[in-house]
């Protein structure tokens, strides 16, 4: 407990004197909107609005962000605060990273475009990145310097947690990689618990993005990065910056056909 208290009460001092403003509102907006509404309006009336899907089954729900064309949200559709939630261990917790890749293809209809799946991301931030105090997994594109990164020196990472060679928007990562169209064998929050030295007692100061790959003989696959919250830099390990919220209409319009 003193080791989360100090490094709760150092980010308030790192914030305030780096000057990052923490957003403001609802901090259960996101959840209100699952259970007040998605959910509800699903069990009467057939229809997940305002969310474009609720799987009741699965335990999940996907919702349009505001920010972005093509941003869409993976959310549970139980309470769960974040990557820092113990049940998200669990050996009967649903896979929500796979069902966020399945998300995906609201981002490729909104796109107008199948996106490739080395564009394609999912991101879940830090306790000390996030704004929603209910877990969520941003779906949309990779950024185009990440992408560039991944392609360079994807080919080094192994099936093991170890540094990325190169920072990734200003932070550096670790990566691992795993082999497979889909991630149902592969449950990015345990992957991180229990392979990474010292994730599991430290889960909330984590932050993870999956991204998609295609290995040299054409084989699919993903590279799984995860950065630490650091008070000393100022880093929140918020892995949505990975990201770029603007740019898959972009890649759609430069895809052959378009």
């Amino acid at each position: 407990m003193r080791t989360a208290t100090v490094l709760v009460v150092s980010f308030v001092v790192a914030l305030a004197t780096s000057g990052v403003a923490r957003a403001a509102g609802d901090p259960s907006a996101l959840w209100n909107i699952v259970d007040g509404q998605c959910v509800p309006n699903e069990l009467v009336h057939d229809d997940p609005s305002p969310c474009a899907q609720v799987d009741l089954d699965a335990g999940s729900a996907v919702l349009k962000d505001l920010v972005g064309a093509t941003q869409f949200l993976l959310i549970p559709t139980r309470r769960s605060s974040g990557i820092d939630d113990p049940a998200i261990l669990a050996p009967t917790a649903p896979n929500y990273f796979a069902a966020a890749w399945q998300a995906r293809s609201f981002v490729d209809e909104r796109a107008g475009a199948e996106i490739p799946r080395q564009w394609m991301s999912l991101a879940i931030n830090s306790a000390y990145g996030r704004t929603q105090d209910q877990l969520h997994v941003h779906v949309d594109c990779v950024a185009p310097e990440v992408h560039d990164a991944l392609t360079e020196y994807g080919g080094a990472v192994g099936p093991a947690w170890a540094p990325f060679p190169v920072a990734l928007a200003g932070h550096r990562y670790d990566a691992m990689s795993v082999a497979g169209a889909e991630l149902g064998s592969t449950n990015p929050f345990r992957s991180l618990a229990d392979g990474l030295a010292g994730a599991r007692a430290d889960m909330a100061a984590r932050t993870l993005v999956v991204v998609g790959s295609v290995d040299a003989g054409g084989r699919p696959g993903f590279v799984i990065l995860t950065d630490r919250a650091d008070p000393a830099t100022g880093d929140v390990a918020a892995g949505e910056e990975l990201q770029d919220h603007d740019f898959c209409p972009r890649l759609a319009a430069s895809l052959p056909g378009k």
